[in-house]
């Protein structure tokens, strides 16, 4: 987060170094960069959540520094070291927060099938299980604004549809609160729990936000309009007299309105030049948490809603302030601190001091900072004239004249965006002599409506060609070979790995295929029901599996795999429940009869994505083996 400050501090740092070049003579050489291992890159710490304890001295949050995410507990104060309350070896355990006499509810599936149950941890560590149904799945949705209770979702009536449930605290029983007739999505429930904001999907990009009244079980429209609007849910107002509700009517961007419930009317409460990806109040009202996703960044404000004017905070190293939790007495704080060559710190503020303690840094301290690589925002022209973001990492040591090696980065989706976060494998690689370009091609999110829907039904093709297109700047840059430049994705990202090895099989030199789409006729059909409405909107946007399955086995890699001619590397979990493994399984068997190299990694405790930290390891050491043997080249192997 840059400020006039550091700009200062900048022009400073300059003119001593012109000054001692004038008085010393030529600077010396930087230091060779060192280089590292995965499994010192992996000793990251990955952070999920954060929450603060009733009485104010303890932060909880959840952390994978012991290989599986597991709660851990660590004082507000940064006095003391962080304490272990959890020990799973197999399934992640994710933090849902305290409650309000200090027991603490969680999160976790099995193996990562994505069926999360939600758990009770007493204070002296027993552990049940709140909702034991099978084959469903439960989603915490916020404690009570009186704090006697807590929300939470389930498809446990309906496969396809999730009712909301208010549990009591002190007995542990649930109540129904809304029966999902199908087609909801359900939000925040008012403070008075009389309403339910529900958000109904119509396509990826026009949706429409309804009020559900619990006592005359009547449901309202809220967002009425014409052509494709995408409006949802933000959250009620701690007096319960209005909802925000997120819109891009009218505009690219994605800004925030408030609607008065009483009265029926809408004001433009926040607007930016780019969306508004959080906006919420603190649970007394007195602040306003506001995140805009400025150009892959989050730049965050937290408003004082009695001056409206943002608060000052401490500074900060650089980066996205993210996870912001703010206690009921709205004195203290937590939040997280990330960027592309910096991982996740987690910090305690108070607000009255002004104080700002750093609790515990997810960079492991054998690697100096220093040998990390910044992300920079680039653009280039597509094939029609689109202008295409991205972020290129270029390795520290590259020198004048090189011809290095390159990997695309495509993310997952359709409709993610590669962000300027801290990645271990992106660092791995650039660190390994790789440059390293995260392209967000067309139908990615964040830089507009029109660019978000520029890929739809055209997947596999126009996103493809942006990627191939960025070939033309890499090779321009003078430091990149281009016959050494491979794709690489995980889910759509996997696609579109495959995507390129099958329909432009000359343009890259290699792929990495992270548990991506290869048939997207069983993909399409296999969605888990919960999807629900989101399931039909990508319908609209990708294709039916029934209606409009010739073009669907046409951009499906699996049916052309007698095109593939580049070395592939797949890498699946077994448990995946978006991308089923009989698409690598197959994928990989078709691949191999046209004798092309073809390397197989999977997890059988893995669904869609990593949650174990061995397994990371085992995939990222497979990846830069892959790479190196196929991209780089065995002679040139660092």
């Amino acid at each position: 987060m840059k400020t006039q400050f550091s700009k200062r501090v900048w022009l400073l740092l300059s003119l001593s170094v012109l000054s001692s070049m004038v008085l010393a003579g030529p600077a010396p050489k930087p230091a060779a960069v060192r280089k590292y291992t995965i499994e010192q890159f992996m000793k990251t710490i990955r952070f999920g959540g954060s929450d603060i304890s009733p009485d104010e001295k303890t932060v909880l949050f959840s952390s994978n520094q012991d290989g599986v995410f597991n709660l851990y507990e660590v004082p507000f104060d940064g006095s003391g070291q962080p304490k272990q309350l959890t020990r799973s070896t197999t399934n992640a355990i994710y933090v849902l927060g305290y409650l309000p006499d200090g027991r603490i509810l969680y999160s976790s599936d099995q193996g990562g099938n994505e069926l999360n149950h939600i758990y009770l941890r007493e204070k002296d560590g027993a552990v049940s299980d709140l909702t034991p149904a099978e084959k469903a799945k439960f989603q915490f949705a916020g404690l009570s604004h009186d704090r006697k209770s807590f929300f939470y979702q389930s498809n446990q009536r309906n496969r396809a549809a999730f009712d909301v449930y208010e549990m009591d605290i002190a007995t542990m029983k649930p109540k129904l609160l809304f029966e999902n007739p199908g087609g909801f999505f359900p939000g925040d429930v008012s403070p008075d729990k009389r309403y339910i904001a529900l958000a109904k999907t119509i396509t990826t990009t026009n949706g429409d936000v309804y009020l559900y009244d619990t006592k005359t079980k009547e449901t309202k429209l809220l967002t009425k309009h014409e052509g494709d609007v995408n409006n949802g849910p933000e959250g009620f107002t701690p007096d319960g007299k209005k909802l925000l509700i997120s819109t891009d009517e009218g505009n690219e961007f994605a800004y925030v309105k408030a609607y008065d419930l009483a009265s029926g009317q809408s004001a433009v409460l926040d607007k930016a030049n780019w969306d508004i990806s959080g906006d919420y109040l603190s649970h007394r009202g007195r602040y306003r948490v506001l995140s805009v996703n400025n150009d892959a960044r989050t730049e965050l404000k937290i408003i004082d809603t009695r001056t409206n004017q943002p608060v000052k905070l401490p500074a900060l190293p650089g980066g996205d302030v993210t996870g912001v939790n703010i206690t009921d007495s709205e004195g203290r704080m937590t939040f997280y601190v990330n960027s592309s060559n910096s991982p996740a710190t987690l910090y305690s503020y108070d607000f009255k001091s002004g104080k700002v303690t750093p609790l515990v840094r997810g960079l492991n301290p054998d690697i100096d900072p220093d040998d990390l690589v910044a992300g920079e925002v680039i653009r280039y022209k597509s094939f029609d004239g689109m202008e295409i973001p991205a972020l290129l990492y270029k390795p520290k040591d590259a020198g004048a004249g090189a011809k290095l090696p390159a990997i695309l980065s495509i993310h997952g989706g359709p409709g993610g965006q590669t962000r300027l976060n801290y990645s271990p494998l992106v660092q791995y690689l650039v660190n390994s002599g790789y440059v390293v370009l995260a392209v967000n091609n067309r139908g990615s999110s964040g830089y507009g409506k029109t660019f978000y829907a520029a890929d739809d039904r055209k997947h596999g093709e126009a996103d493809l060609k942006d990627c191939v297109e960025s070939k033309k700047f890499l090779t321009a840059t003078g430091y990149v070979d281009p016959a050494k430049i491979g794709i690489m994705g995980g889910s759509y990202g996997g696609y579109m790995t495959l995507a390129g090895l099958t329909f432009t099989p000359d343009d890259f030199a290699v792929g990495v295929d992270i548990f991506g789409v290869a048939n997207w006729l069983r993909t399409l059909n296999s969605m888990p029901e919960w999807w629900g409405p989101q399931r039909d909107a990508l319908f609209k946007e990708i294709g039916h599996p029934k209606t409009d399955s010739v073009a669907l086995y046409n951009k499906s890699p699996l049916f052309h795999t007698q095109r593939i001619k580049k070395p592939l590397l797949v890498i699946q979990g077994a448990n995946d429940p978006r991308v089923l493994k009989i698409e690598s399984d197959e994928i990989v068997t078709n691949v191999r009869k046209n004798g092309v190299p073809v390397e197989y990694v999977t997890f059988p405790d893995e669904g869609h994505g990593f949650v174990k930290k061995e397994n990371e390891i085992t995939a990222y050491k497979a990846v830069r083996e892959f790479l190196d043997k196929y991209l780089r080249g065995p002679d040139l192997v660092r």
